[in-house]
């Protein structure tokens, strides 16, 4: 059975725009499209249910806002496979638990429940923190959101050595058919000296060069399988949160890695993806690395 591309829907406009972003990349993909919609109502309106008073309030709300979800993606995209669902759960459990049978989950930047002004909700921030497949983040301005740049950014670390994040990032580009910006940053150590035998002469030249073996060796696979990509690559210096928030402003969608580690609890998020995720100019995607 084919794994969908699923987005969690909550009725807010953030939710509708990804609905929209979701049901294009589906399209795309060639894969059914799932919404879903999941809250505690039940836990609130038990009486309802046991009295056997009909449908309580909550369930009706759900079924609306996930119909009207549906509604608006077959207006958006006619011949896309869709199908919906209910959840009576938290919301955060709900998608986690559909993130082991998804090729993808799709959220928007923040959900009604969020406080205003928070520039990512909760529920967002922590589906992409522990989900078991890549979660794109539905966020940035009308060029990137719009897919106008023509552009994928993906940000190379230490572990993306034919990482399931880099073999994200060419896939989207192939069916996009667009320029994939690979970028690594580097920078030099504050203690390092010029002692050693490589770092004479221009010690900075030695850590650019170092970045650029290492971004040739995480390419190397991808690049081989997917030929027909056209690969921009980079090796600048500076911090690398700083580095992708400012390309992703002319990116349709930015590819960060997040490591994995079995047995472990809590965010798994770095720095980089937790300061894209906030900031960036355009969707974000955050690839599993399990490790």
């Amino acid at each position: 059975m084919e794994s969908p591309l699923v987005v969690g829907v909550d009725g807010s406009d953030p939710s509708f725009q990804a609905t929209d972003w979701a049901a294009d990349e589906a399209l795309r993909q060639g894969l059914p499209l799932r919404l879903v919609y999941a809250s505690l109502w039940q836990r609130y309106e038990g009486a309802a249910l046991a009295t056997g008073l009909g449908r309580p309030d909550g369930q009706v709300f759900a079924e609306n806002i996930a119909g009207t979800a549906a509604e608006r993606v077959m207006r958006r995209t006619p011949d896309l496979k869709v199908v919906t669902d209910v959840l009576p759960e938290d919301a955060v459990d709900a998608l986690l638990g559909e993130s082991r049978h998804a090729f993808a989950l799709v959220t928007g930047s923040r959900g009604h429940g969020d406080i205003a002004g928070l520039l990512l909700g909760s529920v967002s921030l922590a589906v992409a923190a522990r989900a078991h497949c890549p979660v794109i983040v539905v966020r940035g301005d009308k060029a990137g959101l719009a897919g106008t740049h023509e552009r994928i950014t993906l940000g190379v670390g230490d572990a993306d050595i034919d990482s399931a994040a880099v073999r994200f990032a060419f896939r989207e580009a192939e069916l996009r058919d667009c320029t994939l910006d690979v970028v690594r940053t580097w920078r030099r150590p504050a203690h390092a000296t010029t002692d050693h035998p490589l770092l004479a002469g221009d010690p900075a030249r030695h850590y650019e060069d170092e970045a650029s073996t290492r971004l040739d060796e995480a390419l190397k696979a991808a690049m081989s399988d997917h030929p027909r990509v056209r690969v921009r690559r980079a090796t600048v210096e500076g911090p690398a949160r700083k580095v992708l928030l400012a390309r992703s402003a002319a990116a349709d969608l930015l590819v960060v890695g997040a490591r994995r580690r079995h047995g472990q609890f809590g965010m798994q998020l770095g720095r980089v993806a937790h300061t894209v995720l906030h900031h960036a100019s355009c969707p974000v995607a955050v690839v599993p690395q399990h490790l």
